[in-house]
């Protein structure tokens, strides 16, 4: 049987990242393939327990390394046990973040490295990267107006951290994807959901024509 393509959708908070999954999972069952949308930290029972000490962590919160100890336990669960097997069952994965966010919050915004991230992941997860990744992109003061929006000042531990960091998250992700160009696609988050949507639709187009 075929392999299945795995595409993760990446970007600071706020970005509309769920929206443009559910959209792209429509586009593509319309044309017959098989779905699995998913998110991280979470997708299993394991990573939706995990998700919930990351997002409402107890006492003062984790350290920057236990945060992304955490998130690379929680993957590990969910490379195993769902998205893997689906991959190999033929079904597209659309998977809500990806080890893309653990190197932009905690090894690039959070000052852990880059290549401490990779490590975890080659030991919890194989390495297992996707065949493409949409980052949705929009300026440090949208993204700030939208978290007010979105949260009316009450964020989880991660969401409600200082615009600065969110900024360097930002960053890291537009640095992430000019350093891999073949798999990493930046997208404009900016204007109706329907303009986001054509251009993510624009961006999948080369992948469905490869594995017609």
């Amino acid at each position: 049987m075929k392999r299945g393509s795995f595409i993760t959708f990446e970007g600071g908070e706020g970005m509309g990242k769920s929206t443009q999954i559910r959209l792209l999972a429509q586009t593509l069952e319309e044309r017959g393939i098989d779905v699995v949308v998913t998110r991280e930290p979470g997708g299993t029972p394991g990573g939706e327990a995990i998700r919930e000490l990351l997002l409402q962590p107890p006492g003062e919160g984790w350290t920057i390394e236990a945060e992304a100890l955490l998130f690379a336990a929680a993957r590990a669960d969910h490379v195993a046990r769902l998205i893997v097997p689906a991959l190999e069952s033929g079904r597209w994965v659309l998977c809500d973040r990806f080890v893309d966010s653990s190197r932009a919050y905690q090894g690039i915004a959070g000052e852990m490295t880059d290549d401490a991230i990779k490590t975890l992941h080659g030991i919890g997860s194989g390495g297992l990267m996707p065949d493409l990744t949409l980052v949705l992109d929009a300026s440090d003061a949208e993204v700030t107006a939208r978290l007010a929006r979105r949260d009316g000042g009450v964020s989880d531990a991660i969401g409600g951290r200082t615009a600065a960091f969110h900024a360097s998250v930002n960053a890291a992700f537009q640095q992430i994807a000019a350093s891999d160009p073949d798999r990493v696609r930046l997208i404009d988050g900016t204007g109706s959901i329907e303009e986001v949507r054509a251009r993510v639709a624009d961006s999948v187009a080369n992948l469905l024509a490869s594995r017609s």
